[in-house]
């Protein structure tokens, strides 16, 4: 065998270092922990804009990497933003929230500061105990581990309002006050309850204690999302027949007298009800627009003279 010489020894030697250190680098780069927060517009389909400290407005497209601190807003149309790998957060229409995502993979820190408008999020798996998911309203904030839920906040003859609907798990709610403290008291929403939270003048505090979800007063953005998230196999509080019925009717409409059901009409989605052609008194009215129309199951009562 040839006796290697010095020179080839020392070469064999800084190519086996550099197989090492290759070796190790590779080992720690798969195996190291992420340090970023996937943050991105996963659909978009309307009119809206992302605004972005010391940039500017820019309009969103799908798959735009957003950024911690991004001011986002949809006026019409359809906009979804994905956080990681397994949070959703779906804007309705006229809504704007500002954005910040801190951490990593492992350890997130999720805050929407809801402006006005409203959100379903979807948190598809419990988070770590680190980690933490936080929507705040000007009177209220709520923290999540892993649910489906809905927050929106509106403003009705001079009262703020935050509505919490939670359609899986479970959403911890605490008032926020004009001064910006928080109350000591927690009030958690289960899953087929949603609560009002309200603000006027002289005081923060819940309209009534949690309440079973008035399905078909939710606006027909939520009720898209829920129909997405039920074709996912998704365990919600409200079936996907349900839902399909709220979006598409047919609606029953019910003519009431004297406590009593008088008739009834079968009404599809966006059509009119008739006036029924007899009157249960000579005198009186039915208390209803007929020119309104009929997007619910309808209850119309007859109001004597």
């Amino acid at each position: 065998m040839k006796k290697l010489t010095k020179k080839e020894i020392i070469i064999i030697a800084i190519a086996g270092a550099m197989l090492l250190a290759v070796g190790l680098f590779l080992f720690f780069w798969f195996n190291r922990e992420k340090d970023y927060r996937l943050l991105k517009v996963c659909e978009v389909d309307g009119q809206g804009s992302v605004s972005r400290e010391g940039t500017g407005n820019l309009d969103p497209y799908v798959n735009m990497q957003l950024e911690s601190g991004d001011r986002i807003s949809l006026d019409t149309g359809v906009l979804n933003i994905q956080a990681d790998e397994d949070k959703y957060i779906y804007l309705e229409e006229h809504t704007e929230l500002l954005l910040t995502a801190t951490g990593n993979s492992k350890n997130s820190r999720t805050k929407i500061e809801l402006v006005k408008g409203g959100i379903t999020n979807d948190i598809r798996n419990k988070l770590s105990q680190d980690s933490t998911y936080e929507v705040n309203t000007p009177n209220s904030t709520m923290s999540v581990r892993g649910t489906v839920f809905y927050v929106c906040v509106y403003e009705e003859d001079g009262v703020e309002y935050t509505k919490v609907s939670v359609f899986n798990g479970s959403v911890t709610t605490k008032l926020v006050y004009e001064d910006g403290t928080e109350s000591d008291e927690e009030v958690t929403v289960e899953s087929g309850k949603e609560v009002l939270i309200y603000h006027d003048e002289k005081t923060t505090d819940y309209v009534t204690e949690p309440q079973d979800i008035a399905y078909e007063e939710l606006s027909e953005d939520v009720l898209h999302v829920l129909d997405k998230l039920a074709d996912d196999n998704r365990d919600l509080s409200i079936t996907k027949d349900e839902i399909t019925k709220l979006l598409e009717g047919p609606f029953t409409v019910t003519f009431m007298y004297d406590g009593k059901e008088f008739g009834h009409q079968i009404v599809k989605k966006g059509q009119l009800a008739e006036e029924p052609s007899l009157a249960p008194e000579p005198e009186g009215e039915w208390e209803f627009d007929f020119d309104t129309p009929i997007e619910k199951d309808t209850e119309i009562t007859w109001k004597s003279k």
